[in-house]
């Protein structure tokens, strides 16, 4: 006999419209999601903080809309989780750092803002790498989240707490922020779907800078549609942002189920199976044959400087990090150390003090990198291979509808496992930071699991605001691997 899934179980779309139709409280909904992260929460730690009282006002304040009359908008009473990297207005903003501890967020971050214009209820703060700078969230300053498909292993990172907060069944949704895979490199890991818009597509106005050209907000949700639908939600213009594009969103659920058939499917000629491990290999071979069954026409297309996409990540995105980072000085805002008695000692302390090793890391390089002799060798050259990498996938799409890739070549590892090997943890993007660099729509989509049972993931990479095409894809793919999430929750459970 199959058993009636939990309230906590259901999808965004069906909780929405069951809320709306008045078949179920958002109020229902959200205990039974807080029941379900008490249960998992000492196992995984998704969570920095969770709304557990402010959470239920804002549930039954949308249950009293709605037996009034309203319509409290497209996500009603879903329970939503933060990167805590965005903005809510009263609540801690930390980016899982010691330099930000006690720092109160001012304002709310415009994708923030519409969420809860759209009737979401948002749960809690979500672990993460300090200043989303990892690929396992082993990074923050406060604790270690575990991946609930195997508590041993990583989620991925550096938005590891929101992907973990959705494949263990807290919530039906996350956001999270995405500067080189930091949404889809955990999505992929933990079995979930995450989508890093096109630059420009949502907002940064409230998201706490990085690399600010690659930044990104996006969703983590367990279906596509799910995925597809928040999105929605948060993209379009902003005045808060000059960067974000003014072109129009459009409903991406109007033709998402329409299938794959007559799509070009570009498939990158340099990918081999030497650098990915045997599962991934295989099934990365697997999801091509699936491609092919559900009706794309697979092309040949060729990225001769993929192989350079993470290095040249490493030279960008640092560069800018060191930057960005710059601000948190021990003076404005933030840890202020108690040890310094002038001011280049204060700016020295502090930062000493407040930052983690992979943040100083990262700020050293890019400080080197941008340093006078050093410029045009690192950061120029980087610029330049770039433009090169740009001009290819460019070729590319002349080609192909969509281009496909492994979102990572390998499953979850070991925590612990590359802690200590830096090199080894960035080569855990070399397949998602190509579209970060050129701002591409990208989409990791499950695609099946590897010999110990752990997720491998499909990514879909789109032509700028192609996002309902990637979308369309991404749903025909989902559909033909026929993946469920649904065994990491009873996972998380058992430990």
């Amino acid at each position: 006999m199959t058993m009636s899934p939990e309230l906590w179980e259901l999808a965004v779309e069906e909780i929405a419209g069951r809320v709306r139709a008045r078949e179920v409280s958002a109020s229902e909904v959200l205990e039974s999601c807080l029941d379900r992260t008490a249960k998992v929460e000492p196992l995984v730690a998704a969570y920095l903080e969770v709304f557990e009282d402010e959470a239920r006002e804002r549930a039954a304040e949308i249950d009293r809309r709605l037996a009034a009359g309203e319509d409290p908008g497209r996500l009603a009473g879903v329970p939503v989780a933060l990167k805590d990297n965005l903005s809510l207005e009263g609540h801690a903003l930390t980016c899982a750092s010691r330099i930000l501890a006690g720092y109160v967020a001012p304002y709310t971050a415009t994708a923030v803002a519409r969420l809860l214009a759209a009737g979401a209820v948002l749960v809690g703060r979500n672990n993460m790498d300090e200043f989303a700078m990892g690929s396992s969230c082993e990074n923050s300053a406060f604790q270690r989240t575990r991946n609930p498909w195997h508590l041993g292993a990583v989620p991925g990172g550096s938005s590891g707490g929101p992907a973990a907060a959705v494949a263990a069944g807290s919530v039906p949704l996350a956001f999270g922020s995405d500067t080189g895979g930091s949404i889809r490199q955990p999505a992929a890991l933990c079995g979930v779907v995450g989508v890093k818009p096109t630059y420009g597509r949502v907002s940064r106005y409230g998201l706490v800078a990085f690399a600010s050209s690659t930044d990104q907000i996006g969703p983590i949700a367990r279906n596509v549609r799910d995925a597809a639908l928040a999105l929605e939600v948060i993209a379009g213009a902003d005045p808060h942002d000059a960067t974000c594009a003014a072109e129009p969103v459009g409903d991406y659920l109007a033709e998402i189920d329409r299938g794959i058939a007559g799509l070009k499917v570009g498939v990158i000629r340099e990918i081999g199976d030497a650098a990915l491990s045997g599962a991934a290999a295989r099934n990365w071979r697997q999801s091509l044959d699936r491609l092919a069954a559900a009706g794309a026409e697979l092309v040949e297309v060729s990225v001769p400087s993929l192989d350079a996409a993470v290095a040249i990540y490493y030279v960008i995105a640092t560069s800018e990090a060191s930057a960005n980072l710059a601000r948190f000085d021990g003076v404005r805002y933030g840890h202020r150390s108690e040890q310094a008695d002038n001011l280049i000692d204060l700016y020295f302390d502090s930062r000493s003090e407040g930052f983690g090793p992979e943040v100083k890391r990262r700020i050293m390089l890019g400080t080197f990198a941008l340093s006078s002799g050093y410029y045009k060798a690192y950061y120029g050259r980087a610029r330049g291979v770039l433009e090169r990498m740009r001009q290819e996938l460019a070729t590319a799409f002349e080609r192909a509808d969509v281009v496909v890739t492994p979102t990572t070549p390998t499953a979850a590892f070991r925590l612990g496992e590359k802690v200590d090997d830096p090199l080894a943890m960035y080569l855990s993007d070399v397949f998602t930071t190509p579209a970060s660099l050129v701002g591409l729509p990208t989409v990791a989509v499950p695609s099946g699991l590897d010999d110990e049972g752990l997720p491998l993931s499909l990514q879909i990479m789109g032509r700028p605001f192609g996002e309902a095409t990637v979308f369309r894809a991404s749903r025909a793919f989902e559909r033909a691997a026929g993946f469920a999430v649904a065994p990491s929750f009873r996972g998380a459970e058992a430990g």
